[in-house]
């Protein structure tokens, strides 16, 4: 079935790259020569790894027996410059964007799920190109944008799920509890989402004591977390009152099945939301202030769940959350730092300011691990290691929440 993408695209061209000042008009640079991409089950072949600032064309054959997509990513790995979707096999898509020097990454996606296949890095020499086009042209993109890295971190989590949910199904703990933390990350990245989407969210990711405390079957990630990391006997539940074992045993391997398989069907659920009409006429009803506001909520999100402990209360995994919310806000933020920048004086010192807040928060994470390598267990935290995040959140926090409005001024 042909998904219905976000990006303002025609078949044949990606969304181009939002462009940053520089000292090179768009005008006076010239199209260079298009670089072609094979694409094939295992592998990404590009046929160059440098180009020059300027306007690139990928011209990308899919050589795969799936249907495959091509991204350009930035230097995170997480930010789409750009990206072609839904190329047959034996078929050609082209991807034009306009590129500005720095290091990026290239990667093909055969079956459009999962983490993608030769990722490859690339690199663009020159002098920065000047941005072109107006203000709400310039918006519409950065919608484009982050509805595509939405897609992108669902499409990464559908596969993720699967695997999790296999090894707890087939009483594989060790499997199981290695694979959680790692999984939750491409759902706590784009987590605003999810929970714009009625009881998408509690399906996925509420807490034991939420679901009660609503009255709502408990289900979801944490349901599985549980029977992962058994409490003891004598252990209470995250409020710190009620019993863990009150109206609670580990799951049979039946209602394993049961919770693993709807964990599943409800991923899947999001899945298809994210590639429907519906994400996309939200997205732009929401317009540059949705972007915005789903930076400031996620780190909303750190604040009040992944810094006190209380969202893997079992696990002990919080940190792995928190990392992930920090990711996907500041990918948010990226993408509308420059309308923020574009304000005078004021807007320039604000981004400084959120970008110096986002650089002190991930220096102090990177002191107790990485979601690449690991984090610590929650436990390991001293009082001081929690009242220093607790500091810098809130030192983020506070420009932070000027950022919408700065934009909208």
């Amino acid at each position: 079935m042909i998904r219905h993408r976000i990006l303002a695209a025609t078949a044949a061209t990606g969304l181009a790259a939002l462009a940053l000042s520089g000292c090179v008009a768009k005008a006076d640079v010239a199209p260079q020569g298009a670089l072609t991409v094979t694409s094939t089950d295992t592998s990404c072949d590009v046929s160059t790894a440098k180009a020059t600032s300027g306007t690139l064309s990928f011209d990308v054959t899919n050589s795969s027996s799936q249907v495959t997509e091509f991204y350009l990513l930035a230097d995170d790995g997480l930010r789409i410059v750009g990206e072609v979707e839904n190329i047959a096999p034996g078929a050609k898509r082209s991807l034009t964007v306009v590129a500005q020097p720095g290091s990026y990454f290239t990667l093909c996606k055969p079956g459009m799920l999962g983490d993608g296949v030769g990722k490859a890095a690339f690199t663009v020499s020159g002098e920065a190109v000047a941005a072109t086009g107006d203000d709400a042209e310039q918006k519409q993109k950065a919608e484009g944008l982050y509805g595509a890295f939405v897609q992108a971190q669902v499409e990464q989590l559908v596969p993720a799920v699967d695997t999790l949910v296999a090894a707890y199904e087939s009483g594989d703990d060790a499997k199981a509890k290695e694979l959680f933390p790692a999984t939750r990350a491409f759902y706590e990245r784009i987590e605003p989402v999810a929970e714009s989407l009625g009881d998408l969210d509690p399906r996925i990711d509420y807490r034991e004591v939420d679901a009660k405390a609503e009255g709502l079957d408990w289900t979801g990630f944490h349901r599985l977390e549980k029977d992962l990391w058994v409490p003891a006997q004598d252990a209470l539940n995250s409020d710190g009152e009620t019993p863990a074992w009150k109206d609670w045993a580990p799951s049979t391997p039946a209602e394993r099945k049961s919770y693993g398989d709807q964990l599943i069907a409800d991923v899947a659920e999001l899945n298809t939301y994210v590639h429907s009409d519906d994400f996309t006429s939200a997205l732009n009803a929401q317009g540059i202030a949705g972007i915005s506001n789903g930076s400031i909520a996620l780190l909303d999100e750190v604040a009040t769940g992944k810094i006190s402990g209380e969202e893997d209360w079992w696990s002990g995994t919080d940190l792995w959350d928190f990392a992930a919310n920090v990711e996907g806000s500041k990918m948010a933020f990226s993408l509308v730092k420059d309308f923020a920048d574009a304000k005078g004086d004021t807007g320039k010192k604000l981004v400084t300011e959120i970008q110096q807040g986002y650089d002190d928060l991930d220096a102090a994470l990177a002191k107790h691990g990485s979601l690449s390598a690991g984090f610590v267990n929650y436990s390991a935290l001293t009082e001081a290691d929690k009242r220093e995040f607790t500091d810098l959140i809130n030192a983020l926090a506070e420009p932070l929440s000027k950022l919408t409005s700065t934009i909208l001024e």
